[in-house]
């Protein structure tokens, strides 16, 4: 199984709202997170975008004036600081656990390796291996970082037919998994949240091969196929 990490298992919403929400009631503030998302998503695909999270001390500085903070480049280096102290979605970790017992789980972020390693012992380390944008030299959508990965695993001894990868982002990851002829997964983490919020909206919905809203119910799913193909074959 390959997963995309921040967003499907790292909340990023939640860790750049946190942030967000501090800086603006130091300023005598009050933040609208959906507005916020909105302002950070138009500012991190601006073409002047670094890689991700370094890029966030520059983003600060776009989406300050627009909600009313300091134009501060010490808030906006304390925006990116903040990126260690994301915390994965509650049932992250323990699905993960579950599904490393019978997959090899590999990692594909869009992050610096600097930021994935916090994250990746956030989630238990369950990853055989990982994939992150140092490591590709490229991002989400592009096909050059899946083909590497794909690489990979055919080196490992496996083909693109083995995976399924797992993601919440239909514009980096569920879109261009099936042009590339893999099995995905949609992990809709804003279910119950109208709009794309810090993702940037596909130009078209791709219909998953698998979509649950959560990591914890795909793990349940995958116990329930094992445990009936047991009975089955008892």
């Amino acid at each position: 199984m390959t997963f995309d990490v921040v967003g499907t298992l790292i909340d990023f919403e939640g860790g750049l709202i946190d942030c967000l929400t501090a800086i603006a009631a130091e300023n005598g503030k009050t933040l609208d997170a959906e507005q916020a998302l909105s302002f950070y998503r138009e500012a991190r695909y601006m073409p002047e975008a670094l890689r991700f999270p370094d890029d966030l001390a520059r983003v600060y500085l776009v989406i300050a004036p627009k909600l009313g903070f300091p134009a501060d480049p010490a808030l906006g280096q304390r925006l990116r600081a903040s990126v260690p102290h994301w915390r994965a979605f509650p049932d992250s970790a323990d699905a993960l656990a579950r599904l490393a017992k019978r997959y090899r789980l590999i990692a594909m972020t869009n992050a610096q390796r600097w930021a994935y390693e916090h994250f990746a012992r956030e989630l238990g380390n369950p990853f055989y291996a990982a994939f992150t944008t140092d490591d590709t030299g490229t991002e989400k959508p592009d096909p050059a970082f899946f083909e590497q990965v794909l690489a990979f695993i055919a080196k490992e001894g496996g083909s693109r037919d083995d995976v399924l990868h797992v993601a919440q982002s239909q514009y980096h990851d569920i879109g261009i998994s099936r042009q590339l002829g893999l099995t995905n997964c949609w992990i809709e983490r804003r279910h119950a949240v109208k709009g794309y919020g810090g993702t940037i909206e596909p130009e078209r919905f791709t219909e998953p091969d698998y979509h649950f809203i959560s990591m914890a119910a795909l793990a349940d799913a995958v116990d329930k196929t094992v445990a009936r193909g047991l009975q089955e074959s008892a």
